[in-house]
């Protein structure tokens, strides 16, 4: 049987449908009134075929929820740009509270963003949006997007919300090492998961995305420590788990487990994650 998830943008919809059903909840921690119709009845359909991801969807909500609050956070501080890497059908500029003046970059490849901008073509954002359609792996062009937003900003946040678990350890070092290279660049918010996690991830849902490539890679010994050598430094990781508890979001069973003391990051053994908030090393010089 041939699987539902042809390529990785895929994965896009099927995240979709989890925000789309949390915004229909009549006690929804967020609204996102352009999820469902981005998920289409494709995301639908992996959303339903991929089981583990639906009994876990708590982790997709929380990971939302913290990421449009240092969202918030940091506009409120004076930040002036928000960069999207891999944006997928994120459609926080269309639905945040956001200055009309805020630039927000979202790039990705060109097939999802078509696809984004097509059923969205009606709709108008809140504040400055511009798509860029880059791949990502593509460092030298990469490099050179990076200059040229890093001399349009004074203090830009990076986000790169599902991204980095498909990346190799050396990409995520090369990325990490290339966003330090511009110093507009303060902040970069992005989600995190411990070796123990990509491990049962890999297990459940692996076979799910294998043929469209979308392969679960990035969890690293080290947690949020890790970046360190790549001129970030770690300011806090916030954890999926407890913030689903927090948010009433766990089946009774979970929240058991969110009641046990959990460790301060991403480390093995325990099955930990969350979204981590770094800040540009000043001190630190890397070259490429």
């Amino acid at each position: 049987m041939k699987s539902l998830v042809e390529n990785i943008s895929d994965t896009a919809r099927w995240v979709a449908i989890f925000r789309a059903e949390e915004t229909e909840r009549p006690d929804a921690v967020f609204k996102d009134p352009y999820a469902r119709k981005l998920a289409g009845e494709k995301g639908e359909q992996i959303a339903n075929t991929i089981g583990f991801a639906r009994q876990n969807s708590w982790t997709f909500v929380a990971r939302t929820h913290v990421i449009d609050e240092y969202i918030s956070q940091h506009v409120a501080e004076g930040y002036d740009m928000i960069i999207n890497l891999a944006a997928g059908l994120d459609a926080r500029p269309y639905r945040m509270q956001l200055p009309p003046a805020l630039q927000w970059i979202e790039v990705d490849l060109p097939e999802i963003l078509a696809y984004k901008k097509a059923i969205l073509e009606k709709d108008k954002p809140v504040c400055v949006l511009e798509s860029i359609s880059l791949d990502l792996s593509d460092r030298k062009n990469r490099i050179e997007l990076f200059k040229q937003l890093g001399k349009r900003s004074a203090k830009a946040l990076i986000i790169s919300e599902g991204l980095i678990i498909y990346l190799s350890s050396k990409a995520v070092g090369e990325l990490a090492t290339d966003l330090h290279q511009e110093k507009s660049f303060h902040r970069w918010v992005f989600d995190l998961a411990s070796p123990a996690v990509l491990e049962m991830a890999i297990k459940e849902m692996g076979p799910h995305l294998k043929e469209g490539k979308a392969i679960f890679q990035f969890g690293p010994e080290e947690g949020e420590d890790f970046f360190k050598p790549f001129g970030w430094n770690p300011i806090e990781c916030k954890s999926l788990l407890q913030t689903a508890a927090k948010l009433n979001r766990l089946s009774d069973e979970m929240m058991a487990y969110a009641s046990m003391p959990e460790p301060p990051g991403p480390h093995r053994p325990f099955p930990w994650s969350g979204v981590c908030l770094l800040e540009r090393n000043w001190e630190l010089e890397i070259r490429n």
